[in-house]
């Protein structure tokens, strides 16, 4: 369990016969009536329309808007103001911002976790607990749904409807993508300009964004062909990497017992520190990635990432890695992180598989305090120093020069058994590898059976060369 973060065990609502008994029925359309539902809302495109959406197919059911603030930068006033306009009967804002980072970016952090080599998860690991929360408000207000806003084409329906079998299994889901009409962004708009709602995109830019602390993620319109180039027009965190300063500018970062807690000397908490690390890269253009995906939908997608501060703490933490662990462990950890980007990514934060990795990655590194300097310039972060209070490096054992602490006559015999498998082999196959040995010439075919006439005359001449041999002597 992650330090704030309560499992699905221990919140209510999560078991008993009416929690089981009512899984199998939480997605049947029409099965039941809906009296209020609780909607995951964020003022954009697809969620500005749901509002009154839910009210005209849900028989005007009420509907509670919940708003996670994970750090996305939104006027939270205007974003409640507009919820009540669409037709909201309420609105709360929670502000997750800390524990976004606390007990989800940080552990994810901690792992290492890349998707598909380049992907650092700032969409999915918002997910879980914004879903989260949702679900905990329903269970608090007494609702018998939950809503959201993602795609039938999307890994976020899966990352949210996760979350809600976690914690509130007997909650009715509407995923309105899945049922309404409606089956383009260009009609989405028209439907909210039908009803006098605003919304953040248009026809001639349709493509969508979601950002919060750690990331700023662009998908559709002029993306989905992957050979065309991202609009620099498009990008809101990070300047241009050719109009960056031409002088490199210098960051160093502090991490104690596995948490960044200094930039440049200066002791932050979390969300300050990443809005800090967020300034300064995205001034040199660091952080962009432009990336086709696979889906866990099964389809290919192409995103465009900004994670300029969440660059840097990755990169530095990496160089804390291998400074303070041993080899064995850092090796089996970068496979680690494969499967908990999977995890993540997958929407399957609240399974106890991932609860054990964190518990693995924590024993390793949970003590790794040290400080890192990134050398920041148009677009790269590059380390130029490192130090660490439990660092593994030993300079007089790396050095080239003089030393008393180690012994190089010692790497003969090393080698002799650290090559035994190899010396063996050469043995068996006399100096020459099994997979080096001449390729084996075919076996004779044998010869086709001969028609009798053939036969007679081989007989008749067989018959002779031996007379012939017979008289010669």
């Amino acid at each position: 369990m992650q330090d704030g973060v309560q499992e699905p065990s221990q919140l209510p609502g999560t078991s008993g016969v009416r929690g089981v008994q009512d899984v199998a029925h939480a997605h049947t359309h029409g099965a039941q009536k809906v009296n209020k539902v609780v909607l995951a809302y964020s003022g954009g495109l697809d969620t500005s329309i749901i509002i009154p959406w839910l009210k005209e197919n849900y028989g005007g059911c009420q509907v509670i808007a919940m708003v996670g603030d994970v750090g996305q930068g939104d006027d939270m006033a205007a974003v409640k103001a507009k919820a009540l306009a669409s037709g909201a009967d309420e609105v709360y804002v929670e502000d997750l911002r800390t524990p976004f980072l606390t007990d989800y970016v940080f552990p994810m952090l901690r792992s290492g976790a890349v998707y598909e080599r380049k992907y650092l998860l700032g969409t999915s690991i918002a997910r879980p607990i914004i879903a989260k929360r949702q679900a905990e408000l329903a269970l608090q207000l007494g609702a018998d749904a939950v809503a959201h806003g993602c795609t039938g084409k999307g890994n976020d329906q899966v990352r949210f409807e996760l979350t809600y079998k976690a914690f509130a299994p007997h909650l009715r889901v509407i995923a309105p993508w899945r049922e309404w009409s409606l089956r383009s962004r260009e009609e989405e708009i028209d439907y909210a300009q039908a009803r006098g709602i605003p919304v953040p995109v248009t026809k001639a830019k349709p493509y969508s964004m979601d950002q919060n602390l750690w990331h700023t993620s662009y998908e559709g319109g002029v993306l989905e062909d992957p050979w065309q180039t991202p609009p620099e027009d498009m990008f809101t965190r990070t300047v241009d990497p050719r109009k960056a300063p031409d002088t490199p500018l210098d960051v160093e970062i502090r991490f104690e017992n596995g948490c960044p807690v200094a930039v440049d000397g200066v002791a932050l908490a979390p969300v300050p520190l990443l809005e800090r690390l967020n300034d300064l890269a995205g001034a040199h253009g660091v952080g962009r990635v432009d990336i086709v995906e696979n889906r866990l939908v099964g389809m290919k997608s192409r995103g465009v990432y900004e994670t300029p501060g969440g660059t840097l703490l990755y990169t530095a933490w990496r160089e804390l890695e291998e400074l303070t662990l041993d080899r064995e462990s850092l090796h089996y950890k970068d496979l680690v992180a494969l499967k908990y980007a999977e995890l993540v990514y997958y929407g399957q934060w609240w399974t106890p598989l991932r609860q054990a990795l964190d518990a693995f990655i924590s024993s390793l590194t949970g003590t790794i305090s040290g400080t890192v300097r990134l050398r920041l310039f148009k677009g790269s972060c590059t380390v130029v120093g490192r130090k660490a209070e439990h660092s593994l490096y030993q300079q007089d054992l790396a050095t080239f020069g003089a030393d008393e602490v180690y012994r190089q006559a010692d790497a003969a015999g090393f080698i002799n058994l650290f090559g035994l498998p190899l010396a063996v082999q050469a043995r068996v196959w006399q100096g020459q590898p099994p997979h080096q040995q001449p390729p084996q010439q075919p076996a004779a075919q044998p010869s086709q059976p001969q028609q009798p006439a053939q036969a007679q005359a081989s007989a008749l001449a067989r018959a002779t060369a031996a007379d012939e041999v017979a008289a010669s002597h």
